[in-house]
């Protein structure tokens, strides 16, 4: 019995679960246009490519089906904190994050390419609205137009000096996102058949 207890601690020890596998992700024919307006605004800025990412991908998707089925603004109440389209409900497999115009919950939705695919490095979201559904043309001119989103696209300003290695496209419905990240992810993804 002194032997058996050891092994088992020891092989307690040394289990590691296999981890997860990531759901199989694709892009849309609409996301893939959006995927390729974008790098052909950026290669008429003199930028690189940046890489297309399964991993985030599968949190751009993940995260305009969330608002679509769960996000409510409600901006008529100033004493209730207003919760922007970056947040997360807390009806799914995710921490729910509330995040607010002054940036001060901004932690848990940069965390969450980790958190949902295991994409190891902060992630950084655009993300519009459009109720007459998101489609990649009015996505990325609304972003083109915006001083708080434009940069991520071009490396301007606070952004200048990162060097994007991986995004991420998601359109549903009324939402669009696009993810950035600064370490590659070769997970292969396609366009959906």
């Amino acid at each position: 019995m002194k032997l058996f207890l050891p092994v088992l601690i020891f092989l307690a020890l040394s289990f590691h679960p296999a981890p997860r596998p990531l759901p199989e992700t694709c892009l849309s024919a609409e996301e893939k246009k959006l995927y390729d307006l974008i790098m052909q605004y950026r290669a008429s800025k003199g930028l690189p490519s940046i890489a297309i990412s399964s991993k985030l991908s599968l949190v751009a998707q993940t995260h305009v089906r969330d608002l679509s089925e769960n996000y409510k603004e409600d901006p008529s109440n100033p004493a209730k904190v207003v919760c922007n389209p970056h947040s997360w409900s807390k009806k799914g497999k995710w921490t729910s994050c509330c995040y607010t115009s002054d940036h001060k919950r901004a932690q848990c939705m940069w965390d969450k390419p980790k958190e949902i695919a295991g994409y190891n490095s902060p992630g950084f979201e655009i993300a519009y609205y459009s109720s007459k559904g998101a489609t990649a043309e009015e996505g990325l001119a609304g972003w083109k137009l915006s001083p708080g989103h434009n940069p991520l696209l071009i490396n301007e300003g606070t952004w200048a000096q990162v060097k994007w290695k991986a995004i991420g496209i998601g359109l549903y419905k009324s939402y669009g996102v696009v993810w950035f990240g600064e370490i590659a992810d070769d997970t292969p993804i396609e366009v959906c058949k």
